[in-house]
């Protein structure tokens, strides 16, 4: 697909001019992932945690788990499987979505923003033609010699979907062509707004304690929309402590997860589901075989809005079925100052093998 301007005509009787006939993959697929018979695009490695990146435009280009695209993939229609997920391409002037305006092109798998419509030009092909992406990370390239030729394929950095070909035959100022099959792509017009997954990161801090600092970093970092999750210390006396000092409990501090996360991804109140459902909010100093108060529960909260949030949270609990006849002992507190733990204690799970929630 996508081949020079010089090819097109050639490529168009090949194609027979007709949205009804079948669409041309790649050749030189054979069995790797996103090739035929496959049903994830070439994603990210593994589906454990992982570091999360972030574009210099703010938004997050993380690769998805081959998990996470597939699920994804089931909201696709089969044209747009065909596309992203085995490197087929539609036939010209069929793609439906060609026209100019203001506005944002997204993948249509996962979201992520790739063009921009004031980057859009009309190149005569029958696709989508634009000289340059939003952000030069949110595409990968990678060289194609399918169908007899050597071409530049381009792939959604989020999912690795499929888009289409670059090429140097565009306009200036780039001299640039990024060939784009329409089915890749979803358009929201200048006004209309981006879904949460298509916005840029909206940075926000929690700190959560609630026992061994190794597992609530663990379910943090398994947690859609959250960045980063460390281990470290919080709600003590001692100035940069050491594992030992806290182990002791003379100083105060209680083992304390420090979560970034993207707030148009995942919201505070989900947090707080996601740390309440998973640990016995009601047990004073203690989760499990862990005892002292450096593995006490508390909710330190950053601001007046988080404030809020937790204490109207613990309050539903203490009024829910679930804990009757039982009080909540999880508290809620400001955050002071956090100080992170040792590398050791870093993404213990991932470096060790198994999960909490395994």
């Amino acid at each position: 697909m996508n081949a020079p301007v010089w090819a097109i005509s050639v490529f168009a009787m090949m194609l027979g001019m007709s949205c009804a006939r079948s669409h041309v993959a790649r050749a030189d697929q054979g069995a790797q992932p996103g090739g035929p018979g496959a049903e994830q695009a070439p994603a990210a490695e593994g589906a454990g945690m992982k570091r999360r990146i972030i574009s210099e435009s703010g938004y997050d280009i993380t690769p998805l788990t081959p998990d996470e695209v597939a699920r994804l993939a089931r909201d696709l229609t089969p044209e747009q499987r065909r596309v992203m997920l085995h490197a087929a391409t539609e036939a010209p002037f069929c793609g439906g979505e060609l026209s100019h305006g203001k506005g944002t092109y997204v993948s249509a798998l996962g979201g992520l923003p790739l063009f921009r419509g004031a980057d859009k030009f009309e190149s005569g092909t029958g696709w989508p033609s634009f000289t340059q992406p939003i952000d030069p990370a949110h595409i990968i390239e990678r060289r194609d010699t399918g169908g007899g030729m050597v071409r530049t394929e381009i792939l959604d950095a989020r999912s690795g979907g499929h888009l289409g070909h670059v090429f140097d035959d565009g306009p200036r100022p780039t001299g640039k062509r990024y060939c784009l099959n329409a089915a890749a792509l979803i358009f929201y017009p200048e006004g209309k707004p981006l879904p949460p997954e298509s916005q840029p990161v909206r940075r926000e801090i929690a700190y959560f304690a609630g026992g061994c600092f190794w597992g609530i970093e663990d379910l943090m970092q398994r947690t859609p929309g959250v960045l980063e999750a460390t281990s470290g210390y919080m709600g003590g006396k001692t100035r940069n402590p050491k594992y030992e000092q806290v182990s002791s409990g003379d100083t105060g501090h209680a083992e304390t997860v420090q979560v970034e996360y993207d707030a148009n991804r995942v919201s505070y109140h989900q947090l707080l589901e996601r740390l309440l459902g998973h640990i016995d909010p009601t047990t004073q100093d203690r989760q499990g075989p862990d005892i002292g108060n450096q593995y006490r529960s508390v909710l330190f909260v950053a601001d007046r809005a988080q404030r809020q949030e937790a204490e109207a949270y613990l309050k539903a609990l203490q009024a829910s079925k679930r804990f009757a006849g039982r009080a909540i002992a999880t508290t809620v507190q400001d955050a002071g100052p956090f100080w992170p733990a040792e590398a050791y204690h870093q993404d213990y799970h991932e470096r060790h093998g198994g999960s909490c929630e395994q």
